[in-house]
């Protein structure tokens, strides 16, 4: 999968370049525009606003309880996948994004233009956990990868995992809301 996408806006020709890869070994980031059919609004001052579609539970490892639950918007296409968190200016605690490719294979993910760190979770196709990267650094454009196959990939603020203890081997559930 590859999504490369180019736009020039009037105000001193301002360049801008986004990717979305996976198992290539390049990072997934990019963006679609609200002009484009994006169902994310933006506004001047915070960036594209959170939309809730889903609910979603961390599970513990040991005993399937519900470690912690938040709400979350769902990546499900190439475009969405490729927006992402970009451009974002603040999240809650209580949200998250969550992508879903078609198949589990290895993932990387970069920052380039999210302005807020995150843990990034990497959930294989039985949406266990199986590789996390914490504290992540905005704007870098370093390839954060999952080392192992991933089909889920669960973006929360930085931080998140080792304030509510989730963990490899914990798994996720989530409800869509119709």
């Amino acid at each position: 999968m590859s999504i490369t996408r180019l736009l020039l806006f009037n105000a001193g020709l301002c360049l801008y370049i986004a990717g979305c890869h996976n198992n290539s070994g390049n990072p997934v980031s990019g963006g679609q525009s609200a002009t484009t059919g994006s169902s994310i609004t933006t506004t001047a001052d915070t960036g594209p606003q959170f939309k809730k579609e889903a609910v979603l539970y961390f599970l513990s490892k040991v005993n399937n309880d519900t470690l912690r639950q938040i709400d979350i918007e769902l990546a499900t296409n190439d475009a969405e996948r490729a927006q992402g968190l970009m451009d974002r200016k603040s999240m809650s605690d209580t949200q998250g994004m969550l992508f879903i490719f078609p198949h589990a294979e290895e993932q990387s993910f970069w920052m380039k233009n999210t302005y807020i760190s995150l843990d990034i979770i990497y959930l294989d196709e039985n949406k266990e956990i199986v590789s996390v990267q914490k504290y992540t650094t905005p704007l870098s454009e370093e390839s954060l990868p999952s080392f192992k196959k991933a089909q889920y990939v669960l973006e929360v603020n930085a931080g998140f995992c080792d304030k509510y203890h989730i963990a490899y081997g914990d798994k996720i559930s989530y409800k869509e809301i119709k």
